[in-house]
């Protein structure tokens, strides 16, 4: 298969398998209730009962007391956890109860370090391991809407797809064992650097006297118009963060996106300055206001 994007959805629709899904946070939640509502079997597992039993009221499907027995007898094992170190245990735990040629895919950001350690330990067993961070925010997870890249071999990317389908607008497979997550970094760095100069030009209009509805009505229509512009811009200025992708998590995607800078020589001052920037929102409390607070710190 040709590296690229992969549109056919339709075609592989009707195809029930068998998934075991892990992590049910506001991101896994809704895309394993897609996977449920497309006809798949859905098995969940997550750290405590209670969204699992949520989970499984709404959707029906099963909730697994561990990882490894969402993993039994399995077709795909999805994840949506948290770190490097979620995955890692996860995959642990869950791998020797996967059948032969099993599939697990990914969709936590994490290092692409982590992404080669794990498409190494799945091949060496017989199964495959695909990196496929996602971008979309929550929103888009519940719209099923939700793009997608992913690393790793391309014939699991092929077999995967059916499923990944039922919540993405976009899928792209990118190369070999941790292209995803690379290229969820580049993601996460044209987002800083977007909301850094939204939350400027807020405040500029702001200190300029200007009307901010008028503002945006004359600069969204030409070359400023963005997706943080159309869904961020009255928010900010009216001052509500209580939303939203949390500047905790963007923390931790920068952190992630810095060490690789530091390993493949990329020069990203502007990165690493907003990053600091939103240290300073988090020492000041808001690790969990979304990231287009960021313009708190010029209304100070």
């Amino acid at each position: 298969m040709v590296r690229g994007e992969i549109k056919a959805f339709d075609a592989f629709g009707s195809i029930a398998m068998k998934i075991g899904f892990v992590g049910l946070g506001v991101m896994g939640a809704p895309m394993a209730g897609h996977l449920a509502a497309a006809g798949h079997q859905v098995v969940v597992f997550n750290r405590g009962d209670a969204k699992s039993a949520a989970w499984t009221a709404v959707h029906g499907g099963l909730a697994a007391p561990s990882a490894a027995d969402a993993a039994a007898s399995r077709d795909l094992l999805i994840l949506c956890v948290g770190a490097d170190d979620d995955v890692r245990a996860v995959v642990g735990e869950a791998l020797p109860a996967l059948p032969d040629g099993a599939i697990i895919v990914d969709h936590t950001t994490t290092s692409a370090k982590v992404a080669r350690e794990m498409a190494a330990l799945a091949a060496a067993s017989g199964r495959a391991f695909l990196d496929a961070p996602v971008s979309g925010g929550e929103a888009g997870a519940k719209s099923g809407k939700l793009s997608i890249m992913i690393g790793g071999d391309a014939d699991a990317v092929a077999r995967a797809t059916p499923a990944i389908g039922a919540y993405a607008k976009a899928i792209r497979h990118m190369g070999g064992p941790g292209t995803g997550q690379l290229t969820k970094m580049v993601n996460q760095i044209c987002i800083a650097g977007v909301v850094q100069g939204l939350a400027e030009a807020v405040a500029f209009a702001g200190k300029a006297g200007l009307d901010p509805a008028l503002v945006y009505q004359a600069v969204s229509q030409g070359a400023a118009q963005s997706w943080q512009m159309d869904n961020r811009w009255a928010t900010m200025a009216r001052g509500e963060f209580d939303f939203g992708f949390a500047v905790d998590w963007m923390r931790k995607d920068l952190g992630l996106v810095l060490d690789e800078s530091r390993r493949n020589g990329a020069r990203l001052p502007a990165t690493a300055l907003i990053d600091q920037f939103y240290a300073e929102l988090q020492n000041r409390g808001g690790g969990r206001w979304d990231t287009s607070s960021l313009i708190r710190l010029l209304r100070a």
